[in-house]
């Protein structure tokens, strides 16, 4: 462990998670909001659905930990949703025991410490169209449909509001885009950027309105050697530095 110690926000999922540091990925946005400020960890898991994700939750977050996060950011049901294949193999889990599932996950993840927080993603649409287009030679057909994913998005905003859990709901918020199929993937299933954009967004507008104590709002969170320096870089009077552990001009966009 490298110190200072800073606060974890650690990001629990299937690929949408695993995914996100890369091709201009959500996890990636955190990580440079969160910049000496907090630690983004990134425990995501291709092609897991919430059943896999239980059995090990424990190991993932053990309860013993010198250390426990400040927040999760939880993503299952993508895989789940999927309609289940007659051999009874496969990802697909049925929504009683998805929706038992996620709860029983968000009861172990409130039982580490009483200043953990939790946020769960729920299940986004799909671009039915395109994941009909990529069916693998080496897969059993995929069957994703909106139909599927909202019955599954909706369960997971309900247990949300039953457990008083902080939720972003990605089937209602990629949808408000202009051509959004096209726009928010990149195979009908994954975020592209813009995609990750909006999910970035939607987490820091839940984090910043949260009347959570201490604040998570990268704003309200101190910044790692933030001090002065003569070492800072030198002002154009030539008389004095100036403070650079706050500039955020460099950021493609300016979050809130």
């Amino acid at each position: 462990m490298v110190g200072p110690s800073r606060p974890q926000i650690v990001l629990f999922g299937s690929s949408i998670v695993q995914m996100s540091f890369g091709h201009g990925g959500w996890g990636a946005i955190l990580s440079e909001v969160y910049a000496r400020k907090a630690d983004i960890i990134l425990r995501g898991y291709y092609g897991w659905n919430s059943t896999r994700a239980f059995e090990v939750v424990d190991k993932v977050f053990p309860k013993d930990a010198a250390v426990q996060p400040s927040l999760v950011v939880v993503y299952f049901g993508g895989n789940d949703s999927m309609g289940p294949h007659p051999s009874g193999l496969g990802p697909h889990v049925p929504l009683p025991e998805y929706v038992d599932n996620m709860k029983k996950i968000a009861f172990h993840l409130q039982s580490l410490s009483d200043s953990t927080r939790i946020i769960f993603l729920s299940c986004p649409p799909v671009d039915e169209a395109k994941v009909r287009q990529n069916q693998s030679p080496y897969l059993s057909e995929v069957i994703r449909t909106n139909e599927l994913c909202k019955t599954y998005s909706d369960a997971c905003v309900e247990l949300c509001k039953e457990l008083g859990l902080q939720v972003v709901d990605l089937f209602s918020t990629l949808q408000k885009v202009d051509d959004w199929e096209t726009v928010c993937f990149t195979d009908g299933i994954h975020l592209s950027a813009q995609g990750s954009k909006l999910v970035a967004a939607e987490i820091l507008k839940v984090v910043k309105e949260a009347e959570w104590r201490p604040s998570l709002h990268w704003k309200s969170m101190p910044t790692e050697f933030s001090e002065d320096s003569p070492y800072d870089l030198v002002s154009a009077d030539g008389k004095t530095t100036l403070n650079s552990s706050e500039w955020t001009y460099f950021w493609e966009e300016q979050w809130e």
